[in-house]
């Protein structure tokens, strides 16, 4: 036989597995409407066990392995459908929709922000990149930002999220699964880390200040430099202000270049950054949901049941939307044992009709389901 004769035998293969696949979704169909008159629960673990049991002994030795893969993937499906069926309630499509018609076409220039660190922080430059003409509040810490916009103090609040170096802000994430907020914007700012100091030339320096995460993304050029010792600090522009009100000639910071001619500090040396492609992305939140127009980016936090393959199931939901995930974050879950809270980044337009439906199966399905907004990101 050629490859041709092989093809055809293969098509009609699969028109019958089309067939045969739309009969047992009609019958599926049915199953859903029996459990909803019924109030009998959507997921019965044993019974899928069974069912994917029974097919792999039905294989063949060299295939059993494959098509366990097959009718798992196909109980998950299932199970998508009843839920569709199931949870007709559209309450987040509609909540989202509102959310769109509500919100005003063009992001605002002005608005009070709060931003962690002082005059010269990063958090400054993603601020002004994403506003025009902020009045910017500076807080203490990343918890202090949650705070000032769940209290109303701001309107919105400026969060460091993840680095291309450093990865992923843990402190932040941890955060986010105590306050009630919503993601309006997001920014990716070139982090550009120099090493500045009243000092005059590096032999003189004994300790080096900054924020964990710029430490962690100038590990090479600590490690040149083994005998300074380093000292977290806060924020890296909170640090280069107090190295600059203390008049130490022996102390040094690891942050921008601009916080040198803001604080009156000498540049020692300059892209001391192990990647010369270090960016940061940061969001900015708020306590009322805003969805701007052109919005192509959703983020939703949920947690999964401590069972084997719930995680899986939940990823099959994107690929067979065809939705592309962008980010995968995962949490301990405060107050239990081995269970986590999962942060998923999507990149899909805020008016696709998958999205919402989508959307409204996660929250149907899934326990604390959170939607986080529906936003654009800057570059």
């Amino acid at each position: 036989m050629s490859i041709e004769n092989y093809r055809q035998e293969i098509d009609k293969i699969d028109e019958e597995l089309v067939r045969l696949f739309n009969k047992r979704m009609s019958v599926i169909k049915e199953v859903a409407e029996y459990k909803k008159e019924s109030k009998t629960p959507l997921y019965d673990g044993e019974r899928e066990r069974q069912l994917i049991a029974r097919a792999a002994e039905r294989s063949n030795e060299d295939t059993e392995l494959y098509t366990r893969v097959l009718f798992s993937t196909l109980t998950n499906v299932s199970r998508a459908y009843q839920s569709r069926v199931l949870n007709s309630d559209k309450k987040l499509a509609e909540t989202i929709s509102t959310a769109l018609d509500n919100t005003p076409n063009l992001f605002p220039e002005r608005a009070i922000v709060a931003c962690q660190g002082t005059e010269g922080a990063y958090s400054q430059h993603a601020c002004e990149k994403m506003f025009k003409l902020p009045q910017i509040m500076y807080m203490q810490s990343f918890e202090a930002v949650f705070k000032a916009v769940d209290s109303g103090l701001c309107k919105y609040g400026i969060l460091p999220l993840e680095n291309s170096s450093a990865g992923s802000v843990t402190m932040v994430y941890d955060l986010m699964s105590r306050y009630n907020f919503y993601i309006v914007r997001s920014v990716r700012c070139r982090i550009n880390h120099a090493l500045l100091s009243k000092a005059t030339s590096l032999s003189q320096i004994k300790e080096i200040w900054s924020h964990e995460q710029a430490i962690e993304q100038c590990s090479q050029f600590l490690a040149n430099n083994k005998d300074i010792k380093v000292v977290p600090f806060r924020n890296t522009a909170a640090a280069a202000k107090e190295i600059a009100e203390s008049g130490r000639t022996d102390v040094a910071v690891i942050a921008s270049p601009d916080c040198g001619a803001l604080y009156g500090l000498t540049v020692l040396r300059h892209n001391i950054r192990d990647n010369a492609s270090n960016d940061t992305r940061f969001i900015c939140i708020s306590k009322n949901l805003e969805v701007y127009p052109g919005a192509d980016r959703t983020s939703v936090k949920l947690t999964l049941p401590h069972r084997p393959g719930s995680l899986y199931h939940i990823l099959a939901k994107f690929f067979a939307s065809g939705i592309n995930l962008v980010k995968l974050e995962s949490r301990p879950l405060p107050g239990s044992d081995f269970e986590f809270m999962f942060y998923f980044d999507v990149s899909e337009s805020v008016y696709s009709p998958v999205l919402s439906t989508l959307l409204c199966e996660l929250d149907a399905e899934t326990e604390d389901f959170e939607y986080l907004g529906s936003y654009t990101e800057l570059v």
